[in-house]
């Protein structure tokens, strides 16, 4: 047991080290690019006022949205989803898997779940006891059910899903204008220092290694980058994107793709001067998305429940989760 807390205790120290390299990168940048570029290198002091100006705003913008990335928790299910003290000792129980199979049913007949496990089953989660959502997924690193769970990232040392892809996206495009900004002021001063054009001293070490380091980051950030504006424009996490979910009529990877606008709205809100500042803007509450085929599933018992699941049976607010608030006020958390 002992053991055990050691080697978690551990792994979720080393869990900091790569948001520990971003970080040591990007105040290295900072140092080059405020004090060795503009204080010691330029000489134009409007040039220097607008160089410092813009730098400083993709630098709080990458840094505030950075933070939101990492210090977010993950949204979990809400106790809605959670087997009630009877029902999980009838499910623990009961032997056969066919009968907890159909007591998993009985009870989802309550709630808003569209999609199935592979074999058809109701998706049921044994770590946290808890039914699935739909796109819900346990994350193993987070030790937690995560709604709308994308991808678990290293380099933010958290679970994207619901409660933060909108500010992971913006972390994404932020990182890419703080890159591009750098290397586009940087370059005309990395040619002289590459001629002699400019003496050489310290200065020019960190200018030329400045130029390479934003030039690797910006490709490598392009290509992922692009890859979450094509998932966002089809609905689709990443997860999604490797196994397409299961629906009572079979697989769809399209199954929550209901046309492009209304799909950049279920990340980014309907305001869209919200868009680009992180604030929490994202629709509905993580349970229930919207299907492209409603229709057709709306004939199953099992399935047509959404109105049923909104009304509490004993009209507490606990019942419906207003759309539209921030996950942290109608969603439970686990720490």
């Amino acid at each position: 047991m002992a053991l055990s807390r050691g080697l978690r205790c551990c792994q979720r120290v080393f869990s900091w080290i790569p948001v520990l390299i971003i970080t040591c990168v990007v105040l290295w940048s900072y140092y080059a690019y405020v004090f060795e570029l503009c204080l010691f290198t330029l000489t134009n002091t409007l040039e220097k006022v607008a160089y410092l100006l813009v730098f400083h705003v993709c630098f709080v913008m990458f840094s505030w949205t950075y933070w939101k990335s990492i210090f977010t928790p993950p949204a979990s299910p809400c106790k809605k989803f959670q087997l009630s003290y009877s029902d999980k000792q009838r499910y623990e129980m009961e032997e056969r898997p066919d009968a907890q199979k159909q007591i998993l049913v009985e009870i989802a007949k309550k709630l808003p779940i569209f999609s199935r496990a592979q074999s058809g089953a109701i998706r049921f989660c044994d770590r946290c006891q808890v039914l699935k959502p739909d796109r819900c997924h346990h994350c193993s690193v987070c030790e937690t059910c995560v709604l709308k769970m994308d991808h678990h990232c290293p380099w933010v040392n958290n679970c994207v899903g619901f409660a933060n892809y909108k500010f992971f996206l913006l972390f994404l495009s932020y990182s890419m204008l703080y890159c591009v900004f750098i290397a586009a002021t940087v370059f005309q001063y990395f040619l002289k220092f590459w001629v002699g054009d400019l003496p050489n001293g310290p200065a020019k070490f960190h200018v030329l290694f400045l130029m390479f380091v934003a030039l690797m980051f910006f490709v490598s950030l392009m290509f992922l980058f692009g890859y979450h504006c094509w998932l966002v424009a089809k609905n689709r996490s990443t997860l999604e994107a490797f196994s397409a979910p299961v629906f009572i009529n079979g697989p769809d990877r399209n199954g929550f793709n209901v046309s492009t606008r209304r799909n950049l709205q279920q990340v980014f809100g309907e305001d869209r001067r919200l868009w680009f500042i992180p604030v929490f803007t994202s629709q509905g509450n993580g349970h229930y998305f919207p299907l492209k085929n409603r229709s057709s599933e709306s004939h199953n018992s099992l399935l047509a429940n959404e109105d049923m699941w909104e009304e509490s049976d004993d009209g507490s607010e606990e019942g419906s989760l207003a759309e539209n608030q921030d996950p942290s006020v109608t969603i439970e958390m686990e720490e």
